[in-house]
């Protein structure tokens, strides 16, 4: 039985890069009459995070009813005086989980808010997996990071408004905000918008713990044709690999857009402990090497696709709060399909069974002891999770 509930006549807006996301999202925030939600992991404040929180402060002054959730970990570099000043502002800022100096590390720290959301007026919705951040600058003076979100018109706005709300809601109880808990300001509608159906499905620690998974699994062992799959951090629990694999066997062509800039040391070698398996099956992988990976999408046999903030990994599929898009439509899949090709084609490098043979035992020896360290981190705080290995 399906956990998705599929909604039609929505029109749904491929976003590639900030560059593409930014100007949408500060046109929507200058626009709003009554109410703005919005939820990032990272907000820095460099150049897009100043403008958008100008955007922010200006939709406040003038009445909007601003709901700003950060999440403690991601966004604990933004400085408190750039806070204070949006709150000053009268927007209403929220932090889940704050981090503070003494913090130790028990399990509950790693349940983060990795969702990038934004919802406003309920007449247009942002979701993906592009944080509040600038992402033409880096460190290593690299083109943008490769990314994408989606922008969101229509019905399915009522599911999502109804899981911002409720978010906010939840955090702030937590804090002791009951009087920032407003009453429902722009009600949502079932106005046709487009003729896409999509779905809005999300993870959390409760009810929805497996949702995100469970609706790429049923996707993955329906496909016919081609599966392509990007992912900033793989690390799939067996099932899912298994999956994967099975697919393979059976004539489906499955590619995987994987990270090749080095952007965190264990997580990269502890995914490339895992090609040799999944290279054996007959799975293609590429490395993206032009700047760093940071997408999490997926297109299947053409038609189904999803867009969001979950990775394939156990931080994102059993730990954090992840909000994706869903949508079966052939348009929209045809599109994002044609942009992930052609940045295998252009930006990408093919990894091979040949070359692996040739890795040095020190690669090999460095892969599947950063690999071993990161299960031992999950069995140690108590999480479930097996790789793809045979």
């Amino acid at each position: 039985m399906s956990i998705l509930h599929f909604v039609n006549n929505n029109c749904i807006t491929l976003l590639q890069n900030g560059q593409e996301y930014f100007p949408k999202l500060e046109a929507a925030i200058a626009a709003a009459q009554f109410e703005i939600y919005l939820e990032t992991y990272i907000f820095e404040y460099d150049a897009v995070g100043e403008r958008i929180s100008l955007a922010l402060k200006q939709a406040a002054q003038r009445g909007v009813s601003v709901h700003l959730l950060l999440d403690g970990f991601g966004s604990q570099n933004l400085p408190r005086d750039v806070i204070q000043d949006m709150l000053d502002a009268g927007v209403k800022v929220l932090i889940f989980r704050p981090e503070f100096i003494l913090s130790f590390p028990r399990r509950y720290r790693l349940r983060r808010m990795h969702r990038k959301l934004a919802i406003l007026d309920v007449q247009i919705a942002f979701i993906g997996g592009i944080n509040i951040i600038d992402d033409q600058h880096n460190p290593e003076n690299l083109t943008p990071r490769f990314d994408y979100a989606v922008q969101i018109q229509g019905p399915l706005l009522i599911q999502i408004h109804a899981a911002a709300r409720r978010l906010w809601m939840l955090v702030a109880w937590v804090h002791l905000k009951k009087r920032w808990i407003n009453p429902v300001i722009a009600h949502p509608t079932n106005v046709p918008c487009g003729n896409q159906l999509a779905a809005f499905v999300i993870r959390d620690n409760v009810r929805h713990r497996h949702d995100i998974e469970q609706a790429y699994l049923d996707a993955i062992n329906k496909a016919q044709t081609e599966i392509i799959i990007a992912s900033a951090y793989f690390l799939p629990r067996k099932n899912f690999s298994n999956a994967l694999k099975h697919a393979a066997k059976r004539g489906v062509k499955v590619q995987l857009l994987l990270q090749g800039k080095i952007e965190y040391r264990l997580q990269y070698h502890a995914t490339q402990a895992l090609y040799e398996n999944l290279l054996a099956a007959g799975i293609t992988i590429y490395e993206y090497g032009k700047s760093y990976l940071h997408a999490k999408v997926a297109v299947i046999d053409q038609h189904w696709a999803t867009v969001g903030s979950s990775n394939i990994d156990p931080f994102s599929l059993l730990l954090a709060r992840e909000a994706n898009i869903i949508v079966e439509d052939h348009c929209f899949a045809v599109q994002l399909r044609s942009s992930l090709n052609k940045t295998i084609s252009e930006d990408s490098v093919l990894v091979s069974q040949v070359d692996r043979q040739y890795l040095s035992r020190h690669s090999y020896v460095i892969n599947w002891l950063s690999y071993h360290i990161v299960r031992l981190l999950h069995g140690v705080l108590g999480y479930d999770w097996y790789d793809g290995r045979p």
